[in-house]
């Protein structure tokens, strides 16, 4: 039976890992319990900083410490983040000091929260800043592996992850097989490729699953990176499969389908589907629910990839 368990979980174990390295500190906003950072705060509350409910507070104190030397990892809901977007603009991106920004209960999975908690538009928002690196892992062991990779760039980011549990892709996968910037290619086929990030990466292999009994092939790509986006597996899929589908629980404007629309028109032209979020706010519901409702689950990948195919 697939292992299920929340990103959130994995960027906390990965603050664990870290802490031998003296210059990590760990920043939290009221809601550590909620991010997983509390772990990280209960071994090391000397290196742990309490700003209560004061995200732009945060983001600027994070940025003096990364100006000083420290590695700081800030945390608090995804929707949170965005009452701090100028200080992460002028403070910390402008500048360009490697402060990492975690925005946790990020898109509509996030369920029962509502609509006012559903960040939509966090990897859009974040993607248009320079300097900016943007992640949005599928699973538990990536959050990980990508978290600590951050602790070693010299850039700023932001990276989403989710309250609710997903299936786990990497455990048994080499831990360099996970690298910012590189997507991964989890199923191969000639017909689409589904390019997905976040939680509807387990949707795009249970969408491959129903197409292939349809007789159709198709690629799946785990686009945990959204910037800088990898655009040389984009062209090489695009080449063998001639059409794509992209797949988030995010807006379809700017995110992961932006960026992907945004390098094919100026490079192939290949068609191209987009399922996300179409220009609307989300809904209260269980995770399932609001795949269902705000058509992100498998079933609409599906459509989108015969869409697409007929497009060609």
């Amino acid at each position: 039976m697939t292992r299920m368990a929340a990103t959130r979980d994995g960027y906390g174990q990965a603050l664990l890992e870290l802490a031998e390295n003296k210059r990590v500190v760990v920043l939290e906003a009221d809601l550590g319990k909620s991010t997983k950072s509390l772990h990280f705060r209960k071994e090391h509350p000397e290196r742990t900083i309490s700003c209560g409910i004061g995200e732009q507070n945060m983001l600027l104190v994070a940025a003096g410490m990364a100006s000083s030397g420290y590695i700081p990892f800030a945390s608090t809901f995804a929707i949170f983040t965005e009452r701090a977007f100028e200080q992460m603009r002028n403070g910390v991106a402008r500048p360009n000091l490697a402060v990492h920004l975690c925005g946790s209960h990020g898109g509509t999975h996030t369920g029962t929260d509502g609509s006012s908690a559903q960040s939509i538009e966090d990897l859009a928002i974040y993607r248009t800043l320079p300097n900016v690196t943007v992640l949005h892992p599928c699973d538990d062991v990536s959050t990980r592996l990508l978290t600590k990779q951050l602790a070693k760039s010299d850039k700023p980011s932001y990276m989403r992850t989710a309250r609710n549990k997903t299936p786990v892709l990497y455990d048994d996968v080499d831990e360099h097989t996970i690298q910012i910037g590189k997507g991964i290619e989890l199923r191969e086929g000639n017909d689409v490729a589904i390019i997905a990030c976040g939680v509807l990466v387990s949707e795009a292999l249970k969408a491959a699953d129903e197409l292939s009994k349809k007789g159709i092939q198709a690629t799946v790509i785990d686009m945990h990176t959204i910037k800088p986006l990898d655009t040389k597996l984009i062209d090489r899929v695009a080449a063998r499969c001639g059409t794509i589908v992209t797949a988030e629980d995010h807006s379809v404007i700017g995110g992961l389908g932006g960026a992907v629309a945004e390098h094919l028109s100026a490079s192939s032209g290949t068609p191209l589907e987009r399922v996300g979020v179409k220009d609307r706010f989300g809904e209260s519901g269980q995770a399932n629910e609001m795949l269902e409702l705000m058509e992100l689950s498998s079933p609409h990948i599906v459509k989108a990839a015969q869409r697409a195919i007929q497009r060609k």
